[in-house]
């Protein structure tokens, strides 16, 4: 059953681990258009000639963009809306910064990391959302944002990482709760621990082989894109988890 059909999506931070696996997870559900944004241009091209393959008829659109830059969202949400017509269904807020590697701790951290990682993590989901949300009202939409384990618990050594995935628990708390009367929805989806470059640079001398690939988790994403989340806002889920029990009491009552 494809669930995506007829629906215009942005991800950002699509062109390596999650964002990847989630764009290919979402190009095979058929998606109307796929507007995948990420720094590394070539890379983009890469996955845009993948998902044709998957999909040739679904409209992909690459953005070449930095998140943790105000001119760079706002030239990717123009450039997503007018690819569109107007209309965004989805807006997947992947996008990250890891900070330093090794991660020093907070007492040694370098200031302009420090903000470099609040910028992408943090400011830039507040900011897109900010610039993409007027058009989501009108048809409704979900809004999906990344999180981390590191964003419930300070782990030492998580330094900015952690501190904005913090901020970002509470950035979608508010906004789903300043959104409940419309037809939008935000929720949070913590992945776990994966094996993706980011991670491997965030933790050198553990065995990658004990986390798992990123395309094991892209299920709960595709279901809070789709049309089965409708009014479940708000919400935390684990993807590693049993994020189908978080559902139940909206679904059945």
């Amino acid at each position: 059953m494809e669930r995506l059909t007829k629906k215009n999506i942005l991800i950002t931070g699509a062109s390596k681990g999650l964002g990847r696996a989630i764009t290919l997870s979402f190009a095979r559900e058929n998606p109307s258009g796929l507007a995948i944004l990420a720094r590394h241009g070539d890379l983009l091209e890469k996955l845009k000639n993948e998902i044709r393959e998957i999909a040739p008829s679904v409209r992909v659109i690459t953005i070449e963009a930095d998140v943790g830059m105000p001119r760079d969202i706002e030239r990717a949400a123009a450039t997503t809306l007018d690819a569109f017509r107007g209309r965004l269904d989805v807006l997947i807020n992947n996008a990250s910064a890891i900070g330093p590697s090794p991660m020093p701790y907070l007492l040694d951290y370098p200031l302009a990391d420090f903000q470099e990682v609040l910028n992408t993590n943090l400011i830039g989901p507040f900011f897109m959302i900010r610039s993409l949300l007027p058009s989501m009202i009108e048809m409704g939409g979900s809004i999906i944002n990344v999180t981390s384990d590191a964003g419930k618990t300070g782990y030492p050594g998580w330094g900015a990482y952690g501190i904005s995935k913090f901020g970002l628990e509470g950035l979608s708390q508010t906004w789903a709760a300043e959104l409940e009367n419309t037809a939008v929805r935000v929720n949070l989806v913590d992945p776990g621990a994966m094996n993706t470059a980011m991670h491997r640079a965030a933790e050198p001398d553990v065995n990658p082989n004990e986390w798992i690939d990123p395309a094991m988790v892209t299920g709960v994403f595709i279901f809070l894109a789709s049309d089965q989340s409708a009014g479940i806002t708000g919400k935390r889920f684990e993807a590693q988890e049993n994020w189908q029990e978080t559902i139940k009491p909206t679904l059945y009552g």
